[in-house]
Formats: C-alpha cells, structure tokens, sequence
C-alpha cells in the first residue's frame, strides 16, 4: 500500500461513531471494503462485515474476530481505534475497577484482535493503534487513559518482533478530533482542577479540532510517511506535516 496503491480492504475496531466511523465513510468513499467491530455496530450501510462485541469481553471479541475474518487472507490496512476514555480524576481518586476497564479496552482488548491475525495467518499491510498524546504527556488528570494508552504504545513495539517484516506497526496520536469524547471534556469534567482541559475547549469549533471525516482524511494522507518511521514506534501526527 502506498500512494499509487489504494487501500481495498481495512478492519476498524470503534466504528459505530466518532473517528472510527469516519474512518469507515471515508474509506468506503475511495472504494474500499471494511470490516469493523464496535460495541453498538456501524451504522453505515454497505460494509463487507460488521460484528458487534464490547471489547472488555475478551471472549466476545475473539468470537467476532474469527466471524470477521472468515475467508480473509489479506488486509491492506487494520486500525485499532475502539477505546475508552474514563474520567478526568487525579490518580488517588481512580478506582481500580475504572483502571482495569481501560486496560482492558485500551490494551488488552488489542491483543485479542492482533492474535487473531496472526493465528489466522492474514498478510496485513499496516497496522496502526491509535494512541494519544496523553501516553507520553503526563498531564494531570487523564489517569487510567494516560496509562493505558502507554501499554499500547509498548504493545506495538511487542508486536513488531511477531508480525512479519513487511507489515508496517505504529502506535499514532492523530490529534484533536471533534467526537462526542468532546463532549464531555470541553463541558462537563472540571477545567479549573485540569488546566489542560481549557486547550480542548478553546480549540473546539477551530481547524485546530477537525470533524472525524476531515481527521480520517489526515490520517489516512500521512500513513505512506508512517510506514517510514521505526516500524513500532509512537508517532504524533503532527511529526509527519
């Protein structure tokens, strides 16, 4: 897959709303076939296979990767982008069945869907887990999603020494996106105790927060200049502008 190479065909976990379903759209846009799992299912019609399995349920999603992957030999593109963001808490205040729960979806959830892969023996051209810039940031306040988003960049380094040579493996932060996530962090959690919420805010509404179908579009540009980079290494989106 390069820029002469189109991406045919994709797998994208999350794709019943926000990033992920504007992955789905714009992928489906340029002709692609894509399969996706999410906890509601893809409201988008005409994808190859959708399944329905809430990640925190390891057995669920194992069962719906091998439904999704029936027939399957080759993937152009897999985008780990199901995930979960928690409460914006210091971490004295983060319960330790909120932190499993995020582990659990954020990072383990994965290890389900990239076993499947490789059990399955499906040639995948590019993987890419999306991650966030709060798994290497520290600021105040993202706790378990901080945390666990840093278990998935390590993830991706794990990965690359089983995955075969040619498939290319990243963990990308893909910047601001405006998804119901938003919501949430621009007007309901505390700005005042978490400064850095007060960015998220200022920057909704601006270009600086592009809507899910203009971010899948960024992403989707930059993944010729991903394969690039250090096959397992985290990537800010902004690094390859």
């Amino acid at each position: 897959m390069n820029e002469t190479n189109p991406i045919r065909s994709a797998l994208i976990t999350g794709n019943s709303s926000g990033f992920g379903l504007g992955l789905t759209r714009v992928l489906m846009q340029r002709g692609a076939s894509v399969r996706g799992m999410s906890r509601r299912g893809c409201p988008e019609s005409g994808v190859a296979a959708d399944e329905r399995a809430d990640l925190a349920d390891f057995d669920a999603t194992a069962a719906a990767m091998e439904r999704l992957l029936e027939g399957v030999d080759e993937l152009d593109l897999v985008i780990l982008n199901a995930g979960l963001l928690g409460h914006m808490q210091r971490m004295q205040d983060a319960s330790m069945d909120e932190l499993r729960l995020l582990m659990d979806v954020n990072t383990f959830a994965n290890k389900i869907i990239l076993d499947a892969l490789l059990r399955r023996n499906v040639r995948v051209g590019q993987i890419v887990a999306i991650s966030s810039g709060a798994s290497v940031s520290g600021h105040a306040g993202w706790s378990g999603y901080s945390l666990s988003k840093a278990a998935l960049n390590m993830m991706m380094q794990l990965y690359v020494h089983e995955f075969p040579e040619d498939t290319a493996i990243n963990a990308l932060a893909p910047g601001l996106i405006d998804t119901a996530m938003q919501d949430y962090l621009c007007d309901e959690a505390d700005r005042e105790a978490f400064p850095v919420l007060q960015r998220l805010k200022a920057a909704r509404g601006t270009e600086t927060m592009p809507t899910p179908e203009k971010a899948a579009e960024a992403v989707l540009a930059v993944l010729p200049r991903l394969r690039q980079t250090t096959r397992g290494s985290f990537v800010d989106i902004r690094q390859l502008d």
